[in-house]
């Protein structure tokens, strides 16, 4: 058995995060020793495991929790779990196309920005609601 702190470095989940989701009930609260402190076994860090690493994919913490109800039950057909995958996909490739824009925007700023001693700033002035002079 591992307290918290061992359990957060065998699973690469904070201890502070794994407080959180046993406050959440996306996991299970740890057991705990006779002085009250939580422990950890095997399984619980797979857990944790499985929760980082669906975290690192993205999903939000409700998708994670279909996806560890899912992942728990060994009589699923992996249609769903699937189909949570290809909604994250679509997720990922929306933010992506953001982050492009974003991108795009801030380089034509970049571009149209003197960058000189003078106060002239379209970036300041684009953030502030006003347009881009180029």
């Amino acid at each position: 058995m591992m307290n918290i702190g061992e359990a957060a470095a065998a699973s690469g989940v904070s201890a502070k995060m794994i407080r959180y989701y046993e406050e959440t009930g996306l996991i299970p609260p740890a057991g705990r020793t006779g002085s009250g402190y939580r422990t950890y076994g095997p399984k619980e860090v797979q857990v944790l495991r499985f929760v980082r690493r669906a975290r690192d994919l993205g999903f939000p913490m409700e998708k994670v929790a279909d996806l560890l109800a899912l992942w728990r039950d060994r009589g699923r057909a992996s249609a769903e779990v699937k189909r949570l995958a290809e909604d994250q996909v679509a997720v990922l490739a929306q933010r992506i196309r953001e982050m492009e824009e974003m991108k795009a925007t801030l380089e034509h700023l970049v571009h149209a920005c003197a960058g000189d001693e003078r106060p002239d700033c379209p970036i300041l002035a684009d953030l502030g609601g006003g347009h881009c002079r180029t």
